[in-house]
C-alpha cells in the first residue's frame, strides 16, 4: 500500500471514528438529560464530560497561533512574485465577500417564505444585551500590530496574518539568509502538523464530550417552541453546503466537488463537535494542505483569514433571525431593511472580528441597523449552542471551497492529490 493510500485510509478510520464518537455522545447526552442531571452523580458527569472536551478543544486551541504564523512565513517566503500576494489577497477577499452576501440572502429569502416568526407566543420577559462592537476606524487599526508578541499572546489572528506576511515577505527580500532561515520555518511547519495529527487521535473522545455535555444540559426540549426557526436555519444551511458550495468549486475552479467533501470532511465533523473555526484551524490546514492538494503559499494565507473574517453560517443564523424577530413581533420589514440587512451582516462578519461573543454582537448590530428590538435575541439565544455546532461547519467549509478555487486560479493546486479523493469515494 502506498504512503498516500495509507493516509487517505488512516483518515478515513478516523473520520468514522469522530462520527461515532458524535452519535455516542448525542445518545449518551439526551439519555442523561432524560435522567437528570441535578443529582450528585448527573452533576459529577457533566463535570467530567466538561473537562474533557475543555481538554481537546484547548490541545487544538494551543496549535493555532505556532501553525498560524510559522504557516503563513512559509507561504509568503515561498512566493516567487511579491506582487502575486496582493492578487491572492484580493480573489479571497472578494470571494468570502460573495459567499458571505449570497448566504445571508438566501437566508433572508428563506425565512420571508416559511415565516418562522409568525403566530410565536413571546414570553412575558425577554431580555438580552448585546456587547457594543467596537468602531470602524478601532477595527482598522487594530488589524496592524505594535507588538507583534502580545498579538500572538491575546491570540489576535489578523495582527498575526499581518506581521507573519510582512516577515516572509523581508525574507524574500534577503536573499540568502531569508532562504537559510525559510528551511528552518519548513521544518517546523512540518513538526506542527504532525504534533496536530498526533492530537487528532483524540478527536473521537474529545467529540464525545463536548456532544454530550450539550444534549444533557438542553435535551430537545430546549428548542420545542422554536422548531419552525431551528429546522429552518438547519434547512439554509445545508443549501449553502450542498448548493452554493458545490457551485462555487464546478463554476470558477472546475473542481470535482465529490472529491472536495471526502478531502474535507475530518474537519467537517471536528467543526461540528467543537464549535469553534479557530480550534478547528489546524485540522482545516492540514486537511487542505495534505488532502485536497493546496500549495502552502495559499492556505498558509486564505484559511487563518477566512477562520477571522468568513462566516457564511453565522450570516444564514443573522438572515432567518432577524426575520423570525420581525415576524414574532409583528414588525413588516422594507425592502430597504432586507438590503440594509445584508450589508451590515457582510460588513459585520469582518468587522467584528475577534471580539468575543462575536456572533451576538453581529446580530445585535444587524437588528439596531433596522430598528428591531435587540432584546429579541433573547427568543432564540437558548437552541444557539445547537445551531452554533452545524453553522462551524458552514464556516470552514467555506474558507477550504474559497482556498481551493484560489490555488487552482494560481496555478498551486496539486489536481492529482485533489482528484485521488473523487476516484476513493467512487470506489
Amino acid at each position: 500500500m502506498s504512503e498516500s493510500s495509507q493516509g487517505a485510509s488512516d483518515g478515513g478510520r478516523l473520520t468514522l471514528l469522530i462520527l461515532v464518537g458524535m452519535l455516542a455522545g448525542l445518545v449518551f447526552g439526551l439519555v442523561l438529560n432524560g435522567l437528570g442531571v441535578s443529582g450528585a452523580v448527573g452533576e459529577a458527569v457533566l463535570a467530567a464530560l466538561g473537562i474533557g472536551g475543555a481538554i481537546f478543544v484547548a490541545s487544538l486551541k494551543l496549535l493555532v497561533v505556532p501553525l498560524v504564523f510559522v504557516s503563513i512565513v512559509c507561504g509568503a517566503a515561498a512566493l516567487d512574485d511579491i506582487s502575486k500576494l496582493g492578487r491572492i489577497g484580493g480573489k479571497t477577499l472578494a470571494l468570502y465577500v460573495a459567499t458571505t452576501m449570497i448566504a445571508i440572502a438566501i437566508a433572508l429569502a428563506a425565512a420571508a417564505l416559511v415565516r418562522p416568526g409568525v403566530g410565536f407566543a413571546l414570553p412575558s420577559t425577554v431580555s438580552f444585551s448585546a456587547p457594543s462592537a467596537p468602531p470602524l476606524s478601532e477595527v482598522l487599526l487594530g488589524i496592524f500590530p505594535t507588538n507583534p508578541v502580545q498579538a500572538m499572546a491575546e491570540g489576535n489572528m489578523l495582527q498575526i496574518i499581518v506581521f507573519a506576511v510582512l516577515f516572509g515577505v523581508a525574507m524574500t527580500l534577503s536573499g540568502a539568509p531569508g532562504r537559510r532561515l525559510l528551511t528552518f520555518f519548513q521544518d517546523a511547519n512540518e513538526v506542527v502538523l504532525r504534533l496536530v495529527l498526533v492530537l487528532m487521535k483524540l478527536a473521537p473522545i474529545g467529540v464525545f464530550c463536548l456532544i454530550a455535555r450539550v444534549f444533557a444540559e438542553q435535551g430537545f426540549g430546549a428548542f420545542a417552541p422554536l422548531l419552525k426557526y431551528f429546522f429552518l436555519v438547519l434547512a439554509v444551511l445545508v443549501v449553502h453546503v450542498t448548493v452554493v458550495y458545490p457551485s462555487l468549486l464546478v463554476v470558477l475552479g472546475r473542481l470535482n466537488p465529490l472529491a472536495f467533501f471526502r478531502g474535507f470532511r475530518e474537519p467537517m465533523a471536528v467543526a461540528f463537535g467543537t464549535s469553534s473555526s479557530n480550534a478547528t484551524l489546524p485540522v482545516t490546514l492540514r486537511a487542505v494542505e495534505h488532502e485536497l492538494g493546496v500549495d502552502n503559499a495559499i492556505a498558509s494565507f486564505t484559511i487563518p483569514l477566512g477562520a477571522t473574517i468568513n462566516m457564511d453560517g453565522t450570516a444564514i443564523m443573522q438572515g432567518v433571525a432577524t426575520c423570525f424577530i420581525a415576524q414574532a413581533y409583528g414588525i413588516d420589514l422594507t425592502t430597504a431593511d432586507y438590503l440594509a440587512v445584508i450589508v451590515t451582516a457582510t460588513l459585520a462578519s469582518i468587522g467584528t472580528a475577534g471580539v468575543p461573543g462575536v456572533g451576538l454582537v453581529m446580530l445585535g448590530m444587524v437588528l439596531g441597523q433596522v430598528n428591531l428590538p435587540v432584546e429579541g435575541i433573547g427568543l432564540i439565544i437558548g437552541v444557539d449552542r445547537l445551531l452554533d455546532m452545524s453553522r462551524t461547519v458552514v464556516n470552514v467549509t467555506g474558507d477550504a471551497a474559497v482556498t481551493c478555487v484560489v490555488a487552482k486560479s494560481e496555478g498551486r493546486l496539486d489536481l492529482a492529490r485533489y482528484n485521488d479523493n473523487g476516484r476513493a469515494l467512487a470506489t
